[in-house]
């Protein structure tokens, strides 16, 4: 059990790294996390599964509802149609139009990524803790996932609320004029160079907006809010832009919202003079914890912070490097070329763009498993109907007629 968690974990954590539809990169944290849930079930510290089990609930709830919230704020330019409205590429800038679903975000994504004192962190700093005592490898697959998951959490952040709103800068007739809606670390459209990210061009520099109206899809829903006129050197450009989502929305958001922040107290270990405050571990009474046996539930707090300060720190560089990689589109370009400074073309240049660029193909082809089963199984049933067809009509209806 504990293998397949551990498979999980990192397996749902890579291929989440790639992904532009953010309701598809949700979903693979969620498979991720499951697996954090699986590895402790495997290790026999049960009471950890189910405390990740209770704070990831109200986390990964807030996050997939805030990206509703923020896919019905998109169908208001491109309509109803998911391949628009829940691409990341082209989002951008929602924080100004979407205020109170960004900050319930950045609580879901900051909870997730393991920061204090939000829900996740005390349901995931146990199993990574518990790792150690159980096999020093997994501990280390599980700690790195730790920090791709803070990666992975604040791409789909900064995507989706910084910089710019970017569907204003792509094309619908499939043209891109502009590099805009593939400047990601790794993206569906970008196209495959020794760079990670793409530069603009000198001829596509030139203008921010386009001048020209973008046709929407026929399905679109009716737009009954206010525009946003553009001046540009005498062509105005109108543009329809996001709008925040109703309370009936927004209550359910709100709710999640409070739980991210005060249900990880129900597994926090308050004993003092002989009262035990530990309410989860109180349900969890006739479990056995194969791990501590002999626990009573107490914390040693001073061994808690030292493991805490830890996880904490790879949840930062994750998120460090993320902002470096994504945040605003226009810092994004200045880091490249501050790396570019000083990484000369070379062998090892060479080198770590291929693995790069196999880590994308990996993730965004998800691990190959699709291609897999449409080969191996669609494929092999297919040529045998085929083959059973042939057969049953040419030779056994030829022998007979």
């Amino acid at each position: 059990i504990s293998v397949i968690g551990i498979i999980t974990v990192l397996l749902g954590a890579t291929l989440a790294l790639a992904q532009q539809d953010i309701k598809r990169g949700l979903a693979y944290s969620t498979m991720s996390q499951l697996g954090y849930m699986m590895l402790a079930l495997g290790m026999g510290s049960y009471r950890s599964a189910l405390f990740h089990l209770i704070t990831h609930a109200y986390s990964k709830a807030l996050l997939f509802l805030g990206s509703g919230s923020i896919i019905h704020s998109m169908e208001t330019i491109v309509g109803y149609s998911p391949a628009k409205s829940q691409n990341m590429g082209l989002m951008g800038g929602l924080r100004k139009h979407v205020p109170i679903t960004k900050i319930t975000f950045l609580l879901g994504t900051l909870s997730l990524c393991g920061i204090p004192p939000l829900a996740c962190f005390w349901s995931k700093d146990e199993i990574l803790n518990d790792s150690w005592l159980y096999s020093p490898i997994f501990a280390i697959i599980a700690w790195a996932t730790a920090g791709l998951t803070a990666f992975y959490m604040f791409r789909i952040y900064l995507l989706t609320f910084e910089g710019h709103l970017n569907v204003h800068f792509q094309n619908y007739r499939g043209k891109h004029k502009t590099p805009f809606y593939s400047l990601s670390l790794w993206g569906k459209n970008g196209i495959k160079k020794n760079s990670c990210l793409l530069p603009m061009n000198n001829n596509e520099s030139t203008y921010f907006f386009s001048k020209t109206k973008y046709p929407i899809d026929k399905n679109e829903r009716k737009m009954t809010r206010p525009f946003m006129t553009i001046a540009h050197f005498e062509h105005k450009a109108v543009f329809a832009y996001p709008y925040e989502s109703d309370n009936t929305m927004l209550f359910p958001i709100f709710v999640l919202g409070l739980f991210t922040l005060f249900v990880g107290a129900i597994g926090i270990p308050f004993n003092q003079e002989g009262v035990n405050l530990d309410i989860l571990s109180k349900w969890l009474a006739p479990s056995i914890n194969l791990l501590h046996p002999k626990s009573n539930n107490s914390m040693d707090w001073n061994e808690f912070l030292k493991d805490a300060v830890l996880s904490v720190s790879i949840a930062y560089f994750g998120i460090f490097i993320a902002s470096f990689l994504y945040k605003p589109i226009y810092s994004s370009l200045k880091n490249l070329e501050f790396i570019n400074s000083f990484v000369k073309k070379g062998p090892k240049r060479i080198l770590w763009d291929k693995i790069l660029n196999g880590i994308y193909d990996w993730s965004y082809n998800r691990a190959y498993i699709d291609a897999f089963y449409t080969r191996f199984f669609v494929g092999g049933i297919r040529g045998l109907a085929e083959f059973t067809h042939f057969f049953d009509r040419r030779v056994i209806d030829g022998m007979t007629n």
